[in-house]
């Protein structure tokens, strides 16, 4: 015998013989209150551990048939991989049939047995009228052209081709995700001496081991597991489609409750809206108007909601279309888990469908909603993590890793993958090599020409200023970043070469503003007169008559000039540019003897006059040491 991880269901009205049909086939009274004894109806969910004939050991969860009892019913069927749908072959199909058909429609179950039970209280003739009704009732559901096999739990008549079908239904189920981040819905809390605090539920993704951290949500409780069971045997590890028992470190049972999801930290989290595909029972009497209130069953939890319709005021019966649940208290749901809605009062069962995202937000304006509804459209056309991926980054213009696995509910480890994976095939550009923070390319390269354009405009309408401020820029492009984001596109930019920053200014590559343009033509021609000038030295009485423009300008130039250490002033109005110096500099190192005044003209060519202050100047500068009258020389060339 193995465990297998397929979860069955039991559906059907109240007293057509489920419980009784899964005490027959497992030997387990799922009855296990008090009440459920004395009065002889099921009342809350139950469970038992079915072995088929091919070895393999399934779950079967079985549930209430009353109509009060609808919520503990979808509880119990939202898990389910598969039903074993009942219908006394002494009564035929009731109002509690049709509604857990329609449930089981809007869950998302699509595989089943047909179980015509209490075989025995009838003749074959009205056996055969009941299974005739059946096939009518279920046709155009999921249930249509399933087998079908006369049952009795008291003389065991079909138990046995029972199971042979169940086995067979069971292979064309598609298994869980079993590498997803773990999830399981609380189905029931309690104590057990030796063991403490014991969850119950079906895992709906991943898998769990002994010690693995987790957290109760939406409380956000850290635990660990302590110990698992499946079928009351201890097992190291449970996985996704299996009933599982978890014992639970440092969490009191008080703090639980049905609703409350046992899943893996920092993947989940709580919401008060839903973006969900909807669909309203063809059975509906009404139809479902926007911002009407309802009562909303997902999983295990029961809350109360409104429907936000995105692009009309109301949806038809037997229609469908794109909406937003918002609740009236947090809980914490999956990608594509189903949900039912009821009408908050009279209280029956209208509609339900599939969570698109668990974490959605509120568009405000007509094209808004339209904008927000067509995101939905494609991002639920997008089945697989790495379409979705695409498209979030898409959607959201830049993504942080950890804001995308709580999103897409994957790991983190999952999501570094796959958008590495990205960047790789030049998809994504990846903005901080620890932080992990990606754009998609197309997304990054428009925003880095709309950036080009802007700066370039800039300089256009203002052609003296040497570019943007930085602050400005985040302003006027980045604004819906985080000031931190927009700081790490900045330094993207430049360091692809989009734009340039100098001095907490952004421009573009090769800008010089047009007055900075006019100073360096002045600084190269007043460098070009001191070079031919030489050792003798420019004045810049003469500088200013020899380029015959604006004071002003010269000195400007000048400044500019001594700043980048390009010329010297020296006492008297001398300027002596750096080449010049430098040459000097060599020509001390060549000299045989003293340096003094004599030997550094004679070795120029030039005169004691401009001798003596360039000496002064190295002095000045290090470059030479004066003893008495004479230089050593301390360093062979100016430092640039």
């Amino acid at each position: 015998m193995s465990e297998y991880p397929v979860v069955l269901g039991t559906a059907g009205h109240i007293d057509h013989g489920k419980t009784t049909l899964v005490r027959a086939l497992t030997g387990i009274d799922c009855d296990r209150l008090r009440d459920e004894k004395k009065r002889g109806i099921t009342i809350e969910l139950g469970f038992a551990p079915l072995k088929l004939p091919s070895g393999r050991i399934v779950s079967i969860v079985d549930v209430p048939g009353h109509e009060r009892f609808i919520r503990q019913m979808v509880a119990g069927a939202a898990g389910i991989d598969g039903v074993i749908f009942t219908v006394a072959a002494d009564e035929g199909v009731k109002a509690q049939t049709r509604e857990h058909l329609e449930i089981l429609g809007l869950l998302g179950v699509k595989k089943g047995v047909i179980a015509l039970t209490k075989a025995d209280l009838v003749d074959e003739d009205l056996l055969e009228l009941a299974a005739e009704e059946i096939k009518d009732e279920v046709r155009g559901t999921f249930l249509e052209g399933m087998p079908l096999v006369k049952v009795s739990a008291l003389d065991g008549t079909g138990l046995e081709k029972l199971k042979r079908l169940i086995d067979e239904m069971i292979d064309g189920i598609s298994p869980k995700n079993l590498e997803g981040a773990f999830f399981l819905p609380i189905d029931r809390a309690f104590k057990v001496k030796g063991f403490g605090t014991v969850v119950t539920g079906t895992a709906y993704r991943g898998k769990v081991r002994t010690s693995d951290p987790l957290e109760i949500m939406p409380k956000g409780t850290k635990t660990h597991v302590r110990s698992i069971q499946v079928h009351e045997a201890p097992v190291e590890e449970a996985v996704a489609g299996q009933r599982t028992a978890l014992s639970l470190a440092d969490v009191a049972i008080d703090e639980l409750s049905r609703g409350d999801v046992l899943c893996e930290e920092g993947i989940y989290k709580p919401t008060r809206c839903l973006d969900v595909v909807l669909k309203i029972l063809p059975s509906a009497d009404e139809p479902l108007r926007h911002w009407q209130r309802v009562r909303l069953h997902t999983g295990t939890s029961d809350v109360l909601a409104r429907t936000a319709l995105l692009d009309r005021t109301d949806i038809d019966p037997g229609a469908e279309g794109i909406a937003q649940l918002l609740l009236e208290e947090p809980i914490v749901a999956s990608i594509n888990q189903s949900f039912i809605i009821r009408f908050y009062s009279p209280l029956r069962t209208i509609g339900g469908g599939r969570i698109i995202s668990p974490n959605g937000s509120r568009p405000r304006g007509r094209i808004e909603r339209t904008s927000y509804k067509k995101h939905l459209e494609k991002l639920d056309a997008r089945k697989n993590t790495d379409d979705r991926l695409r498209l979030i980054l898409e959607k959201w213009k830049y993504g942080i890793i950890n804001d995308l696995a709580v999103e897409l509910q994957e790991r983190r480890e999952t999501i570094s993958e796959k958008l590495q994976l990205l960047e790789t095939r030049g998809e994504t550009v990846n903005f901080s090599a620890t932080e992990l923070d990606f754009m998609t390319r197309s997304n990054y390269e428009e925003l880095a020409a709309r950036a080009k354009e802007m700066i370039g405009r800039r300089h256009e309408e203002d052609p003296e200023n040497p570019g943007m401020p930085v602050e400005e820029f985040a302003r006027k492009l980045l604004t819906e970043f985080s000031a931190r984001t927009a700081r790490k596109i900045i330094e993207k930019l430049i360091a692809d070469g989009y734009v340039e920053e100098t001095s907490q200014r952004l421009h573009l590559s090769g800008f010089v503003p047009e007055k900075e343009g006019a100073l360096n033509e002045m600084a190269n021609a007043i460098l070009s007169f001191c070079k031919e000038k030489g050792v003798n030295m420019a004045e810049i009485e003469e500088i200013k008559k020899d380029l015959g423009v604006d004071e002003n300008i010269i000195k400007e130039a000048l400044d500019m000039l001594k700043v980048k250490r390009q010329v010297y002033t020296l006492p008297g109005g001398y300027v002596i540019d750096k080449y010049t110096l430098a040459n000097v500099v060599k020509l001390l190192g060549d000299i045989d003897g003293d340096i003094t005044v004599a030997t550094v003209r004679d070795a120029t060519g030039s005169s004691r006059k401009f001798i003596l202050p360039i000496l002064e100047l190295l002095d000045s500068l290090g470059v030479t040491r004066r003893v008495q009258e004479k230089r050593i020389l301390r360093k062979s060339k100016i430092i640039e």
